[in-house]
């Protein structure tokens, strides 16, 4: 299936859950706000919250800085 992650279009396998393409993508640790078509989906869903074809995913990470 396709996905639009930041603005990039990607390829990945159907049937996805949130967690499992966050994992895809090497983004496991840290802070991390992640926005489907419009809407936050909270952590609290990551593992249940199924990702499908022509999703838009926006995922924006935390970094400390000073």
């Amino acid at each position: 299936m396709q996905i639009i992650v930041n603005g990039e279009t990607r390829e990945f396998a159907d049937n996805l859950t949130l967690s499992e393409l966050l994992g895809q993508l090497e983004i496991t640790e840290g802070k991390l706000a992640v926005e489907i078509n419009g809407e936050i989906v909270p952590r609290s869903q990551h593992a249940t919250h199924t990702v499908v074809n022509q999703d838009v995913v926006e995922i924006v990470q935390a970094i400390g800085g000073g």
